[in-house]
Formats: structure tokens, C-alpha cells, sequence
């Protein structure tokens, strides 16, 4: 690739003794690997800018599944994600790497990563709202084209009383089982506008972004929420060290 290009780093490994092996995720060509030659080594002038969150301009070169490195130069300091901003980011950040296929262009979703960082980043609340809005943004990316507003059955618009309980690959049909698989028109209405008012509409959008993106993600546990269950389970004193 000749030109610049805007990235982030999703996520870097030491490769040899020098170097770095980098998963990036592109505005034009979506998630890529890198190697970076030599990004390891005490005279380098990339040492700290190639890390997750820190908006880039990159080129590369190769035709193989890992591309070279040849310049990168950040656009500014690196968003500051904190506590457990920060792994609300590192979970965005595995989710890209788990589920986008290498080399495919999703520039829509690229302006939804970085909306959601800078969201994080600013917010002095919970991360939840971000979340749930960004993973349906990236189901949506994916081409998951299941309809919130209306029965997969009889093709009515969901009423906002009513329970619609959820068929993978079919959508949403009208039934009287309440259970994990179930929502009210309500909650249906606010996915479609990724918009959740109180709690009961943000606990919907989780429990249903949780059971869309299994299939995507298959039985492998995310790392992230891993180590935030950690953070989490850390005593008071032990998470300022």
C-alpha cells in the first residue's frame, strides 16, 4: 500500500527479538497483520506509538496475509482509557480481532470504534450505553439483518406490551414463553435504536448482543472479560496499586 492510511492498533505480540507482529484495524481495508521490523529495539522511533487507542497514520507494504511495516506517525496521544474504561476498550478491541475477517473493508464500523473510544474515554459513567450501541453496530456490519420492529411470523409491527421471543436465523416471533430468549416489544423498539432509557431496555440490548455474537465468537472465552472479572473481584487497595 503507497498511501497513509488511519489505524488503530488492536492488539501487538514481540516477534523475534526486535520486532512486533500487529493486528490493525484499517479505515479502507479493515482488520490486517503487520510486522513491525526492528519496533522492539531501544532506537526505535515506533517503541510508543504502536499501542491499542493511539489514532495512527500507517503505510505498509506486501501481498502476503502479513504485510511490512514501513511508516507509522501518530495523529494524537493515545485516548486515555482508565480502570474499567479500560477494558471495556480491550474487549472492543478482541471482538474486532475475533470476528472481522482479515483484508475486508468495513469503513462505517472503523467511525463506530472510534466514536465508541472517544465515548469511553470522555465518560465519567458507566460504559454499558457505548457498548451495547458499538456491538450492534458491528452485528449490523456483519450483515446480521434481523428485524427489531416487526414479528418474524406475521410481519406485525411488535407492540410495546407484547413478548416476542427470539429464533436464531428467523428473528423475532410472538409468544407467550417468558425465558432468556425473550423480550417485549419495548426492548426490541429500543435495539433498533440502539437507545436504552433505563436499565430494563440496557439489560435487553446485553442479553441479546451476548446470544447474537456467540455464534461469531464460538466456544473460546474472551480474554477481556476474563481479566475484567479479575479487576472487579481486586479489594479496594489492591486496584490503586
Amino acid at each position: 500500500m503507497d498511501g497513509w492510511q488511519r489505524v488503530f492498533v488492536l492488539h501487538g505480540r514481540p516477534y523475534s527479538e526486535t520486532s512486533l507482529l500487529l493486528d490493525l484495524f484499517t479505515e479502507n481495508e479493515g482488520r490486517i497483520s503487520v510486522l513491525a521490523k526492528g519496533a522492539r529495539s531501544r532506537r526505535s522511533n515506533l517503541k510508543g506509538c504502536l499501542q491499542p487507542f493511539t489514532p495512527l497514520l500507517v503505510r505498509w507494504s506486501g501481498r502476503g496475509a502479513i504485510k511490512t511495516l514501513r511508516d507509522a506517525d501518530p495523529i494524537s496521544l493515545a485516548l486515555p482509557l482508565t480502570g474499567s474504561v479500560l477494558y471495556s476498550g480491550l474487549y472492543i478491541n478482541e471482538l474486532l480481532s475475533r470476528v472481522l475477517e482479515q483484508g475486508t473493508a468495513y469503513p462505517a464500523l472503523f467511525f463506530d470504534y472510534l466514536q465508541c473510544l472517544q465515548i469511553l474515554a470522555a465518560s465519567e459513567y458507566t460504559p454499558e450505553h457505548a457498548l451495547r450501541r458499538f456491538e450492534l453496530a458491528l452485528l449490523a456490519n456483519l450483515g446480521y439483518g434481523v428485524d427489531y420492529l416487526h414479528c418474524a411470523g406475521s410481519g406485525e409491527p411488535v407492540d410495546d406490551t407484547m413478548t416476542y421471543r427470539y429464533r436464531e436465523e428467523k428473528g423475532f416471533i410472538a409468544s407467550l414463553v417468558v425465558d432468556h430468549y425473550s423480550f417485549t416489544g419495548r426492548e426490541l423498539k429500543s435495539l433498533a435504536a440502539r437507545e436504552f432509557p433505563d436499565s430494563v431496555t440496557l439489560k435487553a440490548a446485553k442479553r441479546f448482543t451476548r446470544m447474537a455474537l456467540k455464534p461469531y465468537l464460538g466456544g473460546k472465552p474472551l480474554k477481556s472479560r476474563e481479566l475484567f472479572r479479575q479487576f472487579v473481584c481486586k479489594k479496594p487497595e489492591e486496584k490503586e496499586n
